[in-house]
């Protein structure tokens, strides 16, 4: 990311993360277009890493589709371990409208399974016009969203440690 976008991105991200090197993050990645979602991985990975996340507590599936990512996800979630997940994909407008369906689908997935685990599952699936502007969100000229899907996660997860001893008074357990 830009070094302007960097400074920008960080006054979104303000949840402290407690104990980061006992933080276990699962990330879902996305096998087709795998030359952009590979370099999303890099920069989420990189960036976990530099916010004091333990590479070993870093755990990385493959699917082979951006519509395959919450059905990953839920695999991560499966056995506890992991207190957040990161989906990265990347859906490139054709000539057809496939790409509404499968960016629709995957994000509401995502949703759901955020919110039926009480844990963070976030979305980092690029929904460019194009390769170029992909490329352009993959380490290019806009940066790389794979770190702010990273940024995501962290604060996300601080908001939780934040409030995981809280009482619930909205019928949700």
């Amino acid at each position: 990311m830009m070094a302007g976008n960097m400074e920008n991105a960080h006054k979104h991200f303000e949840n402290e993360v407690k104990d980061a090197e006992k933080v276990k993050i699962g990330i879902v990645v996305s096998r087709w277009n795998d030359h952009i979602t590979n370099a999303l991985l890099e920069g989420s990975k990189e960036t976990l890493i530099e916010q004091g996340i333990k590479a070993e507590n870093i755990e990385v599936i493959y699917v082979p589709g951006s519509f395959e990512l919450p059905y990953g996800a839920r695999l991560l979630l499966s056995n506890g371990s992991k207190d957040a997940i990161i989906c990265l994909g990347c859906v490139i407008k054709g000539e057809t409208d496939h790409d509404v369906y499968i960016n629709y689908s995957t994000a509401l997935g995502i949703q759901q399974l955020s919110l039926s685990s009480g844990k963070p599952v976030v979305f980092g699936v690029l929904t460019p016009n194009n390769e170029q502007q992909a490329l352009d969100r993959a380490g290019g000229r806009l940066g790389n969203k794979g770190i702010e899907a990273a940024l995501t996660v962290l604060s996300l997860v601080g908001l939780n440690q934040k409030y995981k001893n809280t009482k619930s008074t909205i019928g949700f357990s």
